[in-house]
């Protein structure tokens, strides 16, 4: 049986690298007032940044995590621009969706679906849509597009394909260090 080490691997080297790259980015951020959503959002090409903004909610409300940053739901969103580029269908079925989702918002909470504070609330909104075809088409390509980033799968404790390495049958088959030893 193999035994799984889950504690973190920090060391002094590690810390310092991710401090020094910290640093400037958050005075690049705090100097130009955006936050990394913002900035992300305001980079889409055929989408408004307040589509993509409620995008990244609704893709945290339908997976939630709060143990995952917003960047992986932004990793997960933001090919919606490009398709909607591609496709008019898309971009129309996209921003209907987001538009008819504000107005739902609007009309129970007097705030756009992004400001809507308590999730509960906004799970509330989410179940009105969920049989549209802007819910069905999203949802579908959010458990493709945010599961499937590599980064992401250790977070979940996934460590990735077998097949490599000689299947599962020797790698992690037999793991079962949640019983206690004998």
């Amino acid at each position: 049986m193999r035994e799984v080490d889950h504690r973190a691997k920090l060391n002094r080297r590690i810390f310092l690298q991710g401090a020094a790259t910290a640093v400037p980015a958050v005075a690049i951020g705090a100097s130009t007032g955006l936050s990394i959503g913002d900035a992300f959002a305001e980079g889409a090409t055929t989408l408004s940044p307040s589509t993509l903004k409620t995008l990244v909610k609704v893709a945290r409300d339908i997976y939630p995590h709060d143990f995952l940053v917003d960047s992986y739901y932004i990793t997960a969103i933001k090919p919606w621009d490009g398709k909607a580029a591609k496709d008019p269908a898309v971009k129309t079925l996209i921003e209907d969706g987001v538009k008819r989702l504000d107005q739902d918002a609007q009309d129970r909470h007097k705030m756009p679906y992004a400001q809507v504070p308590w999730e509960s609330d906004r799970i509330v909104l989410l179940r009105g849509i969920e049989q549209t075809a802007f819910f069905a088409a999203l949802r579908s390509d959010l458990v493709v597009s945010l599961y499937n980033q590599k980064d992401l799968w250790p977070k979940f404790g996934y460590e990735g394909s077998s097949f490599e390495h000689g299947g599962y049958i020797h790698r992690g088959f037999d793991d079962i260090n949640w019983l206690p030893k004998a």
